[in-house]
């Protein structure tokens, strides 16, 4: 007598974490830059197949944008938390500190990931190029409009800019960034850090 024969499940189950294949993904957008990160080295880092990436994230921009995604609410938060402090000197002093911990932590490449994709030149990473470029504008108008209120209340001299200002916090943080890829120690980054708080104006 043959043994029944159980129906075979449908469909197969995902054979790998989604949240931990992002964040490999990250590391290699991080690491690479979005033209250097190729499909071959994604799939080997994610542990995936093409296939398989292309069902759980779309295509390579699509994916990208997931890994700015989880880059910013687990890399940036820090940029959020700085609008709230009290005064404007100490907005800017969660931003600089922030920066140097986010270029030079222990989890993840040195250097920043908007910065890279921000500086892609390729055709290929035109579009990608434009939208990190709209994410910024977007954190840049709310900078812009914290250092407006304070100005108002008298947290600034009267005569600042606050559009040169934030331009100004942003050449730190950039230029950071960058240091911070081409090898720069966090010692090195925090005098950055401290001669730009130096200079910032008193109320």
């Amino acid at each position: 007598m043959e043994a029944a024969v159980s129906p075979a499940p449908r469909g197969r189950p995902r054979e790998f974490c989604p949240d931990a294949a992002l964040a490999k993904a990250l590391g290699v957008f991080w690491t690479r830059g979005y033209e250097g990160a190729s499909m071959a080295e994604l799939t080997e880092a994610m542990g995936i197949t093409k296939p398989s990436l292309y069902a759980a994230f779309g295509n390579k921009e699509q994916l990208f944008h997931k890994a700015l995604d989880l880059y910013e609410s687990e890399k940036l938060a820090y940029t959020r938390e700085a609008l709230e402090r009290a005064t404007a000197r100490e907005v800017a002093e969660h931003y600089l500190r922030g920066a140097v911990d986010a270029v030079c932590g222990a989890h993840g490449p040195r250097g920043c990931l908007g910065v890279v994709a921000a500086t892609a030149c390729g055709a290929e990473a035109e579009g990608i190029r434009e939208h990190v470029v709209a994410r910024r504008r977007s954190s840049h108008a709310a900078l812009v409009e914290r250092f407006v209120r304070a100005r108002d209340a008298g947290d600034l001299p009267g005569h600042v800019d606050p559009e040169g200002l934030t331009q100004f916090l942003y050449a730190l943080l950039q230029g950071m960034a960058v240091q911070a890829a081409g090898g720069a120690s966090r010692a090195e980054l925090e005098r950055v850090a401290d001669t730009g708080l130096m200079l910032w104006p008193a109320a």
